[in-house]
């Protein structure tokens, strides 16, 4: 368990919990953010190949209101490598989750999950007796294009290492572009906190290239069809779209709000897939949809 801090001086502590695949176990790091005693809990997870770090500035501007609880899944960040990378599946990710909740003692969580954390948070929230009381997802739905997944797969688990720090920076500018026009100081953020040092001294991205091998089988085939995993869900739920988007369409998030959930739903605009939550107007949809009128969260 260590102590750590944002850029922006805000603390959290990292922690660790034991989950189980066919292969053998696995250690499944967490951030941990707020009062370790709030019952109010918030999980928010990252992207396919992200990791927990992405949420720095949403959970630092939630603690007033929230534990939140950021996991880096299974193959990513600080998380151990599953010993079969075609064990890098949703129902493997939805188990260690349910392990991750039974660890925080609490009823009921909200959820926000990006992509494939919104398909995690999807997977869990179509199921009686879900501890999920809110949802919220970022930039995915139940369609998925069968563009996006070409997209994605051409560059996932296949990224070079880099003999700079600038050098890895350009190639993460490059495949994370529809993330919109950050900063230079976001994208700083996001690229230190994706990379890590090889024993050889150059960088690479922090994450198990065997997920590449495991997304591209996995998604073959046209389009995904989710809209069965999305009709069963109860809890109030929130789409967020980048309005240019390639792997969630506007007609999706339509018809989205007229099944299921009947989902409320933000699109960001200048932004693709997907929004980050790194800037203080993407922060306040989450703070709106999650707090009470009137309630602003503390920092």
């Amino acid at each position: 368990m260590d102590n750590m801090a944002d850029p922006a001086g805000a603390s959290f502590i990292q922690r660790s919990v034991c989950c189980a695949s066919p292969a053998g176990l696995h250690r499944m790091v967490y951030n941990e953010w707020g009062e370790h005693d709030n019952p109010q809990v918030l999980v928010c997870v990252h992207g396919l190949t992200r990791n927990a770090r992405d949420f720095d500035p949403l959970a630092s501007a939630l603690v007033g209101n929230y534990r939140v609880i950021c996991p880096d899944v299974v193959g990513r960040g600080c998380s151990d490598w599953l010993r079969d990378p075609f064990g890098y599946l949703i129902p493997q990710y939805v188990n260690d989750m349910i392990v991750l909740l039974a660890r925080l003692d609490v009823e009921t969580v909200d959820w926000l999950g990006t992509s494939m954390g919104g398909l995690i948070g999807m997977a869990l929230a179509s199921h009686e007796d879900t501890p999920i009381a809110r949802l919220i997802l970022n930039d995915i739905g139940p369609v998925i294009s069968s563009e996006s997944v070409q997209r994605i797969g051409d560059y996932v688990g296949r990224a070079p290492n880099f003999d700079t720090y600038d050098a890895a920076e350009k190639y993460i500018r490059t495949v994370s572009a529809p993330f919109g026009a950050l900063s230079d100081d976001q994208w700083r953020r996001l690229t230190e906190s994706s990379l890590r040092q090889r024993a050889d001294g150059r960088l690479e991205l922090c994450y198990d290239p065997g997920i590449g091998d495991s997304f591209r089988r996995e998604m073959e085939g046209g389009d995904i069809d989710l809209w069965r995993i999305y009709d069963r869900i109860r809890c109030p739920t929130l789409v967020v779209r980048g309005a240019e988007s390639d792997l969630l369409n506007a007609e999706t998030v339509q018809a989205m709000a007229l099944r299921g959930p009947r989902c409320a739903a933000v699109e960001v605009p200048n932004v693709g897939h997907a929004p980050m939550f790194l800037d203080e107007a993407q922060i306040a949809i989450v703070r709106d949809f999650l707090l009470p009128a009137g309630t602003s969260a503390a920092s």
